[in-house]
C-alpha cells in the first residue's frame, strides 16, 4: 500500500510548493506583519473606514495563509507516518483517506489562484434581464435568479434581492440582487452573457416546444475609497412606492429610488428597504459599480486597439443552453463543458461551468 502512496505524496508536495511561489505566501506574510503594526498605530482608527478595509484586507490575507500552511503540516505528518504504513495496513488506508481530502484541499487552493484579477474578491452585484418572449422569458428570468440564489447559499454566501420588474404573467422582466462573499464576483463573472433555455412550455396549451432568453451582468461591488467622479448635475433622482411584498406598513411611502446618470443612460433603482435613504445608498453603490466597470472595458478596449488584438466581448453573446427537451443537456458555448443533469445545475450546484471558464480564460492569458 505504501508503495502507492509515495508518488501521490511527492506529487501533492510538487504542488503544494508550486502554490506557495504563485501565490506569494512569503510576501503576505510580510504585508500582514506591515498592516499589525499600522493597526497599532495612535491614529488608525482616525479615519473608520480606511481602518476598515485594512483589518478586512489583513483578515483576508491570513485566511489564505492559515489555508495553505494547514495543508503543509498534514502532507509533513502523512509524509513522516508513510514508512510506518509499511507494516500496518489499517494506518496505510487511514492515510489513503486522508490523502484523498488533501488532494481536494489542494484542488481548491489551485482554483482560488485564478482569481487574480484586481476585484476577484469583492462581492458581486448581478442583474437578469428577460429576453424577448413575454412570459416565457421572464420565468426563465426567475430560473436563473433561483439557480444563483441557491449557488449563493451553497457556497455560504449572502444574497440580497434589491430590486425587481415583475412579468405580466410570470417570473421577472429583470431582477438585480447581490451575492456577498469572498471571490463571489471572480466566481460569477464566469455567468456574464446570454443564457438559452430549451423546453417544453407549460404556459402553451398545445405544449410545444419554445427558446427563451435571458442576459446576465455582474458588476463587482467596488470600495467607498475607489474613485468615481459623479456629478450630482448629471443624475436624475426619481422615488416611487415598492413593488414587493411586505407587512401592513410596506409600500405606504414612496421609499423606492430610481436614479438615472444621464451621460451614460445607466439606470439603477433599490426598493427592498423601507426607507428611502438606505435605499439611495443602495442605488448609489451599484451606480459607482456600473460606471466603474463601464470605464474600465473602454480601458480595456483601448489598450486591445494599441496592441492590435480583437477584444473578446463576452457581453450579450450566448454562453449557455440549457436543454430541458427533447433530450435534457447544459453545454458552455466558450469551453465545450457539458453536464446531462440539468436538475443539479439549475438547483445551483455550477462550480464544474465556473472552474472550466476560469482555466480556460487562464489559458488564454498565458
Amino acid at each position: 500500500m505504501n508503495d502507492n502512496l509515495d508518488p501521490i505524496i511527492q506529487k501533492l508536495h510538487e504542488k503544494l510548493g508550486q502554490l506557495w511561489q504563485y501565490l506569494s505566501i512569503d510576501t503576505k506574510k510580510m504585508d500582514v506583519a506591515r498592516l499589525d503594526e499600522e493597526s497599532i498605530k495612535d491614529d488608525f482608527w482616525k479615519n473608520q473606514e480606511k481602518a476598515k478595509s485594512t483589518l478586512q484586507n489583513k483578515a483576508r490575507l491570513e485566511e489564505e495563509i492559515t489555508k495553505i500552511e494547514k495543508i503543509k503540516v498534514e502532507l509533513q505528518d502523512i509524509s513522516e507516518f508513510a514508512d510506518l504504513a509499511r507494516e500496518d495496513e489499517t494506518l496505510a488506508q487511514e492515510l489513503e483517506t486522508k490523502l484523498t481530502q488533501l488532494e481536494k484541499d489542494i484542488h481548491d487552493l489551485e482554483f482560488h489562484s485564478m482569481l487574480s484579477d484586481e476585484h476577484d474578491i469583492n462581492n458581486a452585484i448581478m442583474s437578469i434581464n428577460a429576453g424577448a418572449g413575454g412570459t416565457e422569458s421572464c420565468d426563465w428570468a426567475s430560473m436563473l435568479l433561483r439557480m444563483y440564489l441557491r449557488y449563493a447559499e451553497q457556497k455560504g454566501f449572502r444574497s440580497d434581492v434589491i430590486d425587481s420588474l415583475p412579468g405580466d404573467g410570470a417570473g421577472f422582466k429583470n431582477v438585480t440582487f447581490t451575492i456577498s462573499g469572498n471571490y463571489a464576483y471572480g466566481f460569477l463573472k464566469a455567468e456574464i452573457g446570454v443564457h438559452r433555455l430549451v423546453r417544453i412550455s407549460p404556459f402553451d396549451s398545445n405544449k410545444r416546444r419554445h427558446t427563451s432568453f435571458a442576459s446576465v451582468y455582474v458588476y463587482p461591488e467596488v470600495e467607498d475609497d475607489i474613485e468615481i467622479e459623479i456629478n450630482e448635475s448629471d443624475l436624475r433622482i426619481d422615488t416611487y412606492r415598492s413593488s414587493g411584498a411586505g407587512g401592513q406598513h410596506v409600500n405606504v411611502t414612496d421609499s423606492a429610488v430610481r436614479i438615472t446618470h444621464i451621460p451614460t443612460n445607466t439606470v439603477v433603482a433599490c426598493q427592498n428597504e423601507r426607507s428611502q435613504h438606505k435605499n439611495r445608498a443602495t442605488a448609489m453603490k451599484i451606480l459607482k459599480a456600473k460606471l466603474y466597470q463601464l470605464e474600465r472595458e473602454k480601458k480595456e478596449e483601448e489598450l486591445a486597439k494599441k496592441e492590435g488584438e480583437k477584444k473578446d466581448i463576452s457581453w450579450g453573446s450566448q454562453i449557455r443552453s440549457y436543454v430541458l427537451q427533447p433530450y435534457q443537456l447544459i453545454k458552455d458555448h466558450r469551453t465545450g463543458y457539458e453536464e446531462g443533469n440539468v436538475q443539479k445545475v439549475l438547483d445551483g450546484e455550477l462550480d464544474n461551468f465556473i472552474e472550466k471558464f476560469l482555466f480556460t480564460r487562464l489559458v488564454k492569458k498565458a
